[in-house]
C-alpha cells in the first residue's frame, strides 16, 4: 500500500490504496493506534465499523496473526511503481540514520527491491559478517565463584562465612578475558530477532551461520542498560558502521520502530521527518564556504509569558555565516502543490504561511529570504513567484528533485542559488 490508504475487513479489490485485511488485523490496528496516539503519533483513523485510513507514516508492520503491512511512500511520478517507492524509502531512510556515502549509494539502494524490514536485516547481517571476520572486541569481565582451588583473590568475607561441609571450596574473584560485554549482547539479541524474523533465504542462511559464531555470547537481557553501555572509545570504531543497524532491528530510538510482538521487526516512519532529513543531508553537501546548514535549532521562541519563553519556533533548516547570524530560513513539507491553481492558492496550507512568517520575524528579523521546499511532481515543476510577506520578508516557494537531489531554484532565488555549489550528477 501507500501513504493515506484504506484498509477494511469487507471484499475489496487489492490495489495500493485499498486493501482487505483480517478481522483480528483490524482489531489490532485500531489497538495499536490507540497505544501510539497517547504519544501523539498518528498511524490511521477509523472510518466507519469496516474502514481504516492510513496517515503518513511509511514502512512496514507485522500483527500477531501474521498480516504485513508494507506502506510505501508516494513518488510522485508514477503511483503504482513498487520498485521506485521502496527505493524512495530507503534513500531517506538512509538519509535518517546518516549513513555512509558508500553505503547510501544508488547502487547499494538497488541491490534489494524487497520491502523495508528485509532490507534492514540483510544489511545488518552483512556488517555483523564483516565484525566477526574483523574479530569482536573482547575485554575483562569480573567473575565471583565457588572453586575447589584459589585463582585470582580471595573473598574473605564470603569464605569466612562458608560452613563446614562445603570447607574445601574457595569464593574468589577473578577476571577473565571475553567477548560477553553490552555491545556483543545487543548484537547476539538482534542476531536471534533477524534469524527468527526474516523471509529472505540468503539472509536466513547467513545469520544461522552467525549465530553459531556468538554461541558463547549470552543474549542481552537488559538492553536499555546495554545501550547506555556502548563504548564510543577508539577501541569500539569497528562497531560505528553496524550499531544504526542494530538500533533499527532493535527498535531502539527510532519515532516508531515498533518491538514486534512475537513476530520480529516492524519500522515505521513519518513521512515528513523522513523528507526533512533527506533534503538536510542533501543540501549540507551543497553549502557554498562561509555557510553552514543548522537543522531544527532552537533559538527563538514565538512569545515570552512572565518573563519565560514559550512556543519554541523550530524551523527546520536556518543557513547562518562564519559571524553565526541567520541568514535564510527553509522549511519542508512532505505536501503536493499544484502551481497551476493559484485561485486554490496552490495548495499551500495558510498554516504553512504563517510558521514562515514567524520564522522571518524572529530568526531574520523580519528582513530576508525564505524558502518552502515542496517534493517536485508533475504539477510543480519550478519554483513559484516571490511572496511579499509583511516588514522586508519574501518567500520563495521551490520544488526539490527526489531523483537529483537539487532545489529547483530558478532565476529569481538568487540569494540562495549563491550561497549554494551544484552536486554533482
Amino acid at each position: 500500500m501507500r501513504e493515506y490508504a484504506r484498509l477494511t475487513t469487507a471484499d475489496c479489490p487489492p490495489s495500493l490504496d485499498a486493501h482487505q485485511v483480517s478481522a483480528s488485523a483490524f482489531t489490532w490496528l485500531c489497538e495499536l493506534q490507540s497505544r501510539l496516539g497517547k504519544g501523539g503519533a498518528h498511524l490511521l483513523e477509523l472510518e466507519g465499523q469496516t474502514w481504516l485510513r492510513l496517515d503518513s507514516l511509511v514502512g512496514v508492520v507485522q500483527t500477531p496473526c501474521g498480516t504485513t503491512l508494507e506502506v510505501l511512500p508516494k513518488t510522485f511520478s508514477d503511483a503504482a511503481d513498487v520498485h521506485s517507492s521502496r527505493k524512495l524509502l530507503r534513500k531517506m531512510v538512509a538519509a535518517l540514520l546518516d549513513l555512509p556515502s558508500k553505503e547510501a549509494s544508488t547502487a547499494a539502494l538497488e541491490r534489494f527491491d524487497v520491502p523495508l524490514t528485509e532490507w534492514v536485516m540483510a544489511q545488518f547481517v552483512q556488517h555483523l559478517q564483516q565484525l566477526v571476520q574483523q574479530g569482536l572486541r573482547s575485554d575483562y569481565v569480573r567473575l565471583e565463584e565457588e572453586l575447589p582451588f584459589l585463582r585470582g583473590q580471595l573473598n574473605t568475607t564470603a569464605q569466612m562465612r562458608q560452613p563446614l561441609t562445603r570447607a574445601h571450596l574457595f569464593h574468589v574473584r577473578h577476571d577473565v578475558f571475553s567477548p560477553d560485554q553490552a555491545a556483543n549482547r545487543l548484537l547476539h539479541l538482534a542476531l536471534e530477532r533477524v534469524r527468527k524474523a526474516t523471509a529472505q533465504p540468503e539472509t536466513w542462511r547467513l545469520a544461522n551461520e552467525l549465530s553459531h559464531r556468538l554461541g558463547e555470547i549470552p543474549l542481552s537481557r537488559q538492553p536499555e542498560q546495554d545501550w547506555r553501555a556502548w563504548g564510543t572509545g577508539r577501541l569500539m570504531t569497528g562497531y560505528q558502521a553496524i550499531k544504526p543497524w542494530c538500533e533499527l532491528v532493535l527498535g531502539q530510538g527510532m519515532p516508531l520502530a515498533l518491538k514486534g510482538d512475537s513476530l520480529g521487526v516492524s519500522l515505521l516512519f513519518p513521512m515528513e521527518k523522513l523528507f526533512e532529513s533527506y533534503v538536510t543531508r542533501a543540501l549540507r553537501k551543497q553549502m557554498a564556504s562561509g555557510f553552514m546548514l543548522h537543522a531544527q535549532s532552537r533559538q527563538y521562541s514565538l512569545a515570552k509569558h512572565d518573563g519565560h519563553p514559550m512556543f519554541q519556533l523550530k524551523p527546520d533548516l536556518v543557513v547562518r555565516d562564519t559571524k553565526g547570524s541567520a541568514v535564510t530560513v527553509l522549511d519542508c513539507k512532505w505536501k503536493r502543490i499544484d502551481q497551476a491553481r493559484c485561485d486554490k492558492k496552490y495548495n499551500i496550507p495558510q498554516s504553512d504561511m504563517y510558521q514562515m512568517l514567524a520564522y522571518g520575524c524572529t530568526y531574520l528579523q523580519g528582513k530576508g529570504e525564505m524558502y518552502l521546499v515542496y517534493p517536485r511532481w508533475e504539477q510543480f515543476q519550478a519554483a513559484l513567484p516571490a511572496f511579499e510577506l509583511p516588514q522586508a520578508l519574501r518567500m520563495y516557494v521551490v520544488p526539490f528533485d527526489l531523483n537529483s537531489d537539487k532545489l529547483l531554484l530558478g532565476q529569481s532565488a538568487a540569494f540562495l542559488q549563491a550561497i549554494t555549489t551544484a552536486m554533482p550528477n
